[in-house]
């Protein structure tokens, strides 16, 4: 499998944008997390994370995001177990067609958005840090429909039926793992 360095060069030569570089940080970082909790191999769960917009751009049409990163993965020679790719596509599902079976999958597809959520919630701090932001301040924000406008709730929410981790529980999760990373991410 495709290791993080290797997965590391490849992002930072096909996303130029940092925001969307840590963001996928931020997701990896969660999937590991969640790897260990749902008892998943943590390895597979981070790269899932971490390549997961490895091809956002907008020459990427939608109905392509998550499948086009895979494929160009492949073609410069990094093998992707199916499994990690399965994740990875299907976190686009609504969009590319291929739907999350497993926990690694509903994994990425609950958490993906509450990255976002948890970062908007942190730089509305006067000091703009994730070591300030509670996990009461982000269900707060979540229940804020006008806050953090894109984030997709429906699909957080999702983790109390597909995962079995309920939405206090999950923040928390995701929280705590971004605040891992604080530093890498310059939160």
């Amino acid at each position: 499998m495709i290791n993080r360095k290797q997965a590391l060069n490849f992002l930072n030569q096909q996303i130029k944008n940092k925001n969307i570089i840590s963001h996928m940080l931020a997701t990896e970082a969660m999937m590991g997390e969640l790897a260990k909790k749902l008892h998943g191999n943590e390895e597979e769960w981070a790269m899932a994370g971490l390549l997961h917009d490895g091809d956002y751009s907008d020459s990427v049409p939608k109905e392509r995001h998550g499948l086009e990163v895979i494929k160009i993965l492949r073609e410069k020679g990094f093998e992707v177990p199916e499994n990690v790719a399965h994740t990875i596509s299907s976190h686009n599902w609504r969009n590319n067609g291929v739907e999350p079976v497993s926990p690694m999958d509903w994994s990425l597809f609950c958490g993906d958005s509450l990255t976002g959520l948890i970062v908007a919630c942190a730089l509305v701090r006067p000091d703009k840090k994730l070591s300030s932001v509670a996990v009461k301040s982000v269900l707060k924000k979540f229940k804020q429909k006008s806050f953090a406008g894109g984030t997709r709730r429906e699909d957080i929410a999702l983790c109390e039926e597909k995962l079995g981790i309920s939405l206090p529980d999950f923040i928390e999760i995701v929280l705590k793992s971004m605040q891992n990373i604080s530093s890498e991410l310059g939160l």
